[in-house]
């Protein structure tokens, strides 16, 4: 191959080991969430409520890094399986709030076992996980002070 060429080798390309990693962790959650009657992004969504409980329509889009209009079926699908309710803000009728339902809560326990399943999948050690975590966090918080910069 010319050297010209060089940096256009799939191999040589930082986007392509995430995008097959990133395939690949879901396809591992996938039987797991099957259980819980969950897609992948539906757990994500129900992580974030797990931890806060009651939160913000936006605080959630952002927690996320996802759009509104990505959020909001995922949310519809959510509500129709009974674990979660959204409402206007009493304080501010523009915002929505997202909380959950005590079926939402029960599901929490029943997700218990999905990270420890997933860590043994990957066998990383301690330290690699996070090196590994950093780096990832490190990227998405550049991108995210962009964002920032922008407004």
């Amino acid at each position: 191959m010319d050297d010209r060429y060089e940096a256009l080798r799939l191999q040589n390309q930082l986007c392509f080991p995430l995008y097959a990693v990133s395939n690949l962790i879901t396809r591992k959650y996938q039987p797991l969430l099957e259980k819980l009657d969950l897609t992948y992004t539906q757990y994500i969504v129900m992580m974030v409520l797990w931890e806060k409980g009651r939160v913000n329509e936006k605080v959630l889009c952002e927690a996320l890094s996802l759009k509104s209009n990505t959020l909001a079926p995922l949310l519809r699908k959510l509500r129709d399986k009974g674990y979660v309710d959204k409402a206007k803000d009493e304080t501010d009728e523009r915002n929505l709030v997202i909380t959950l339902t005590p079926a939402g809560e029960r599901l929490r326990d029943a997700a218990l076992p999905v990270p420890g399943c997933i860590a043994k999948e990957f066998r990383l050690s301690i330290e690699e996980a996070s090196a590994l975590y950093r780096i990832l966090y490190k990227i998405l918080d550049q991108e995210k002070g962009k964002k920032e910069n922008e407004q």
